[in-house]
């Protein structure tokens, strides 16, 4: 039986559409009656770690294992980096940020989920922003997502236009990043020097994000990734699968 710590994707995996994914309940049972260590790491800008714990709850799963998101990670880098920022993300969420909301001296933007507010005006106010000075903060690159079986453009298709436009790097803050992947093994006691596996459903940021750090991608395909990869991929994922209940018999093996 596997004693890897497990990471695992939240939207398309743990959670599809609005209810937890079919066996999600018995594969966490699995994984605390193992003592699998295990950390639920996602790119969601909709939730903290905190709400997921309590999305769970509210269907009936004590979830016991740690939740991290990339709007969790996102506050904590920007309070120990900056003092006025301007944050794009859902209302219900720009309370983390008080006290460094600042319109017109920002000295970063913060990029996270505004579902269909995009528009012009918002991303060239992004733009002379950055243009100007301020840092460009992404708390994800996701190229689209599938909230409700249709899928999406998602935040990274704008922030690689800013970026092309100002010539300047978004700091990433969520998958693929290296250092997220990090902070979430350490959350479980465990570091990028032991094995791991990352179950997602987006192939780049997830599986092969994780493999370039020497983790074991396995894809399901419940969430964005159609059956079977059409993607021309240099690296493909260590296993594929289709349901939590194929999940728990690989890590059985």
């Amino acid at each position: 039986m596997n004693k890897k710590p497990v990471l695992i994707d939240f939207d398309g995996v743990v959670k599809i559409g609005d209810l937890p994914a079919p066996n999600a309940k018995e594969f966490f049972n699995y994984l605390n009656e193992n003592k699998i260590p295990a950390c639920i790491l996602s790119n969601s800008t909709l939730r903290t770690g905190e709400l997921i714990k309590d999305y769970f709850s509210s269907h009936g799963i004590n979830l016991q294992i740690p939740a991290l998101t990339a709007f969790d990670a996102a506050v904590s880098f920007v309070k120990k980096n900056y003092k006025k920022v301007k944050v794009y993300c859902r209302d219900y969420l720009i309370h983390h940020f008080d006290g460094m909301i600042d319109e017109e001296d920002s000295e970063a933007v913060v990029i996270g989920d505004i579902e269909d507010k995009w528009n012009y005006e918002i991303v060239n106010n992004i733009f002379n922003k950055v243009y100007n000075g301020a840092d460009l903060i992404a708390m994800h690159k996701n190229k689209y997502w599938n909230p409700h079986g249709e899928l999406l453009i998602d935040a990274g298709a704008f922030i690689e236009g800013i970026e092309y436009s100002t010539d300047k790097q978004a700091i990433l803050i969520g998958k693929p990043s290296k250092v997220y992947f990090e902070t979430a093994l350490n959350k479980i006691g465990s570091s990028l020097k032991d094995e791991f596996f990352m179950i997602g459903d987006d192939v780049e940021n997830d599986v092969i994000a994780a493999q370039k750090i020497g983790g074991t991608g396995v894809l399901i395909y419940t969430g964005k990734t159609e059956y079977p990869l059409k993607n021309k991929l240099d690296k493909k994922p260590d296993f594929e699968i289709h349901s939590l209940a194929e999940a728990i018999k690989m890590l059985s093996a």
